[in-house]
């Protein structure tokens, strides 16, 4: 890292996801297969590369076995990664207001353990994509930046006619997404009540957006730290080669086959792109982020606005580096990329991000 901002002399433990996340009011989360043990490996082996102490569940990991590299994200987890020396967790899991996190809230707070993640205490209303969504639409200076939107609950009989006024095409998702899971776009009421069916056999609730047919682009917005003391918006990445309307799922269709970052030149020609930049800064100061969010955009139409469609308190970070892991690199790690940091340095700056675990649980709304 010669040249570069120096170590942080942190002992850091990832934690990836156990067990599938409590419902709450019915409305469930899919769990990726694995609980995002693959990232942690990307996180934990850039990390190592350069330096950093990297506190394992084994002595000498496999770079190719990726739980060799995290700690499961339970209260044994999380007590084995601090017995082990860990003075840091990264979270790079799905929070929630009964985690083990802030079970031993006293405990780590007691030890000076600092965390790289969202408030777990807010995580259960800020990952209601429904509810996050409206509640930011009606927020000064927000207002007509997201999609119109319908919230169908099962068995609610009354609705059923607000289901079949509802414009289409028109985007079927679960209120509690990942990725592209379950996310289809629909151009008929049978389509329509096809997805529905079948998102509702994982929850008890559905979304219903508007279909945006313009350009789609990321930003990734970063939260105060060694850099600032604001937040601030990576450079944007544009998106293509969606199918049927969907950004397919990173495991099938790696991000950098369809995805790339704007130059600065388009940036500059079209001002809607440093608009969208200010909207999400503004999205995550609402929300009191506490790491790295990424929020994915759309237009209407050709030249319109920017409208913000999904965001994401929890982006993928990863990257190359690992056997057989070459084309990993995450939408956050492409837009670091562009500002000269790469990989493992963009991996140690994440770090530099940690806070003390009571400072992250006390912001809350």
């Amino acid at each position: 890292m010669k040249g570069k901002l120096p170590l942080t002399g942190y002992r850091t433990a990832l934690l990836h996801q156990r067990a599938p996340v409590p419902a709450v009011n019915g409305i469930s989360k899919s769990m990726k297969p694995g609980g995002y043990a693959d990232g942690c490996a990307d996180i934990a082996y850039a990390l190592e590369s350069v330096g950093e102490t990297i506190i394992t569940p084994v002595k000498k990991p496999d770079p190719t076995k990726d739980l060799d590299w995290s700690f499961p994200d339970t209260v044994s987890g999380v007590r084995e990664a601090i017995e082990k020396g860990a003075n840091v967790l990264w979270a790079n899991t799905t929070l929630h207001s009964k985690h083990a996190i802030v079970e031993l809230k006293d405990e780590l707070t007691k030890k000076g353990i600092r965390l790289i993640g969202q408030n777990p205490l807010t995580a259960d209303k800020y990952d209601d994509k429904e509810w996050t969504n409206r509640w930011l639409s009606n927020q000064n200076g927000l207002e007509n930046y997201f999609p119109k939107s319908l919230l169908y609950r099962k068995g609610n009989g009354e609705e059923v006619d607000e289901l079949d006024k509802f414009p289409l095409p028109a985007m079927a998702k679960p209120i509690k997404g990942r990725g592209s899971h379950g996310v289809t776009k629909v151009s008929t009421s049978v389509e329509m009540k096809s997805a529905v069916d079948v998102l509702l056999k994982e929850s008890e609730a559905v979304l219903l957006e508007e279909y945006l047919g313009g350009e789609e682009i990321t930003i990734t917005i970063m939260p105060p730290g060694n850099y600032t003391n604001n937040y601030w918006a990576l450079p944007i990445v544009y998106r293509y080669n969606q199918i049927d309307g969907v950004m397919p799922w990173n495991g099938n269709v790696p991000v950098t086959n369809n995805s790339r970052v704007l130059t600065t030149e388009e940036h500059d020609a079209d001002p809607e792109y440093a608009k969208a930049q200010a909207n999400c800064v503004l999205v995550a100061q609402l929300l009191q982020a506490t790491s790295p969010m990424r929020i994915d955009c759309r237009r209407r139409n050709e030249g319109g606005p920017l409208i913000l469609f999904d965001v994401n308190a929890k982006p993928n970070a990863g990257g190359p580096g690992r056997p057989g892991r070459d084309g990993q690199a995450a939408l956050t790690t492409m837009s670091a990329e562009a500002i000269g940091w790469d990989w493992p340095e963009f991996a140690v700056n994440l770090l530099r991000t940690a806070n003390p675990i009571d400072q992250v649980l006390q912001r809350s709304q």
